[in-house]
């Protein structure tokens, strides 16, 4: 009995299942959320249409706050984990097999939507089985390991998927990569059934070693308990001091991000006659997916190690150029259309390692400031919800803009908008860290 015991001990160790979850994790929120966009783009459509339908997918994780306490009333947060990684894997199989109707986008785009919110219910519990399966030395000992293993998840997405939906469609299909029309939809289903059975997979991986997760002292025991305390974490929310330059700070340090996000990717796929690269998705892949996420890597990790020796307060507004000024890597690629691999990836790599260094500083005042208080956890979200607002809202009009400016008016409309960004920085008010510093 006791030998069976150590033996799940053992097998339960966050080793084995903290690295799986956040990937797992990681990567449907980027099958949802970006790689869509190129898919949409290469099925044809237009870059407005292909940004603001990747970007309303982040409605759902912008408002899991809303809806968190309600998820924690019922049964384990390994129950919902669970659930939802099955539903997420079958729904992505569904995906693949919807393509292969003639109205597959009408059916579609709904099923997508609902995923969306299955795999933000995916993000709450996973976060509650790591908060109350570890103590608060555990936490700290495995942040990095959460950290590196959720980077995981956009390198084998944006990277891998998109660079494998390439290979397929011009090497086993035998198309022309310069088209984009239905003639992608082969290469674009084997990839979601390797998404499918990929989430699948981790999901019976989860169902042996991931501990089930302990309820939380505050976990509401009924609907209007739920109900009341999300009433009053918005009361004590907006009755902190300088809230609203706080919530300022929060929507606007990634605006010119969220203006790029999707754009950027796109500029890289379309030929030069409209002003792009003329990539392939698998020479994109390698760029975003490959160069670009070990960059951001790299850049997280000094950025971290630069505030940890210069204090948030004295490098905040360091940070936020980090973030801003590199963005000009795209207006400067724009004007010149660089045909060398080898330039438009250090384009690329400038920009996002410096936006790597740089959101450092917008996590940890996130933690340190606005945070803070009876409901730390949930004004967290508050700040990252709002983080999530600023992507999806500027994703869904990104592409509309693009089109009607052109890459290179656009691309000077993304520098401007760095602006609001500084603002809000420099104004950013500190009531909890470095007083006296």
């Amino acid at each position: 009995m006791s030998s069976s015991l150590a033996v799940q001990n053992k097998i339960s160790s966050p080793l084995f299942w903290v690295p799986t979850a956040y990937f797992t994790m990681a990567l449907g929120f980027m099958m949802l959320t970006n790689v869509t966009a190129t898919m949409f783009k290469n099925l044809g459509m237009g870059n407005g249409q292909a940004a603001g339908y990747s970007s309303m997918f982040i409605l759902a994780y912008t408002i899991k706050p809303l809806y968190a306490p309600f998820v924690e009333m019922y049964r384990t947060k390994k129950f919902f984990v669970l659930c939802a990684q099955f539903l997420i894997g079958l729904g992505f199989a569904g995906v693949a097999m919807l393509m292969a109707l003639p109205n597959y986008l009408v059916l579609m785009m709904p099923l997508f939507w609902v995923l969306s919110f299955v795999g933000a219910t995916q993000d709450i519990a996973s976060d509650g089985v790591y908060v109350t399966s570890l103590d608060q030395r555990s936490q700290s000992l495995y942040c990095g390991l959460q950290s590196l293993s959720w980077n995981i998840g956009p390198i084998v997405a944006v990277g891998g998927m998109v660079a494998l939906s390439g290979f397929l469609h011009t090497q086993v299909f035998h198309h022309s990569q310069a088209s984009f029309g239905p003639e992608w939809i082969e290469a674009w289903r084997i990839i979601f059934f390797l998404a499918a059975g990929l989430t699948l997979a981790m999901a019976f991986w989860h169902l042996r070693v991931m501990p089930e997760g302990e309820r939380a002292r505050t976990t509401p025991s009924s609907v209007p308990a739920a109900v009341q305390i999300l009433k009053d974490s918005f009361l004590t929310f907006f009755q902190k001091r300088d809230v609203w330059r706080m919530v300022a700070f929060a929507f606007l340090f990634r605006l010119s991000i969220g203006f790029l996000e999707k754009i950027g990717p796109f500029f890289m796929l379309d030929p030069s006659a409209k002003g792009g690269l003329g990539l392939s998705n698998e020479l994109l892949g390698l760029v975003y997916g490959t160069y670009g996420l070990a960059a951001v890597l790299v850049g997280s990790l000094l950025g971290g190690w630069f505030v940890a020796r210069g204090g948030l307060k004295k490098t905040l507004f360091l940070l936020c150029c980090a973030v801003n000024i590199p963005n000009v890597t795209f207006l400067i690629m724009s004007l010149y259309l660089p045909s060398s691999l080898l330039a438009i990836s250090a384009g690329v790599i400038v920009e996002k390692f410096f936006f790597g260094f740089g959101s450092v500083g917008y996590m940890i005042y996130l933690m340190q400031e606005l945070a803070p208080g009876k409901y730390t956890t949930t004004h967290y979200a508050f700040g990252t919800g709002l983080m999530g607002l600023c992507g999806m809202l500027t994703g869904m009009v990104s592409g509309y803009l693009q089109e009607s400016m052109g890459y290179v008016s656009y691309f000077v409309f993304v520098m401007v908008a760095t602006i609001p960004s500084f603002l809000a920085c420099w104004f950013a008010p500190f009531h909890h860290t470095e007083k006296s510093v």
